[in-house]
């Protein structure tokens, strides 16, 4: 399969997941409220426990065989679109799995440490910028 049919099966999924994203929490947020984030939550969490289950039932020892441009469709894309915190949760299992407890634990740390750090600090850039060039 040529790069640029990859790339457009995965954009695609890509796009499907975000849809489903949006979908999702939404339909959660209107249902139990949005005082608290339930919405992601269920999102990180669902998309966490997919990405495993397709993962582990399509690799080389898995029940079901899927070819890798399917593979890269689900995982990348549909997931990916999904929840990037599910890619986050497979690549930290499979070290645990391999044995690389050190980074399999570097990784479950500092990837919320830093982005939670990183989204914080991308807020105060932006109101930075907010007061700098206000609106006319």
């Amino acid at each position: 399969m040529s790069i640029m049919l990859n790339a457009f099966w995965i954009f695609l999924g890509g796009g499907l997941g975000s849809l489903a994203r949006w979908g999702v929490s939404g339909w959660v947020a209107e249902r139990v409220g949005q005082t608290f984030p339930w919405g992601t939550l269920v999102v990180n969490v669902s998309g966490s426990f997919v990405i495993g289950l397709f993962a582990a039932l399509t690799e080389p020892d898995g029940r079901w065989w899927a070819p890798a441009s399917f593979r890269q469709f689900f995982l990348l894309g549909l997931c990916g679109g999904y929840t990037t915190f599910s890619s986050f949760s497979l690549q930290t299992l499979n070290l645990a799995r391999e044995g690389e407890w050190l980074y399999a634990g570097t990784n479950a740390v500092l990837s919320p440490v830093l982005c939670l750090l990183a989204v914080w600090l991308g807020h105060l850039a932006g109101q930075v910028i907010n007061q700098t060039f206000k609106r006319a």
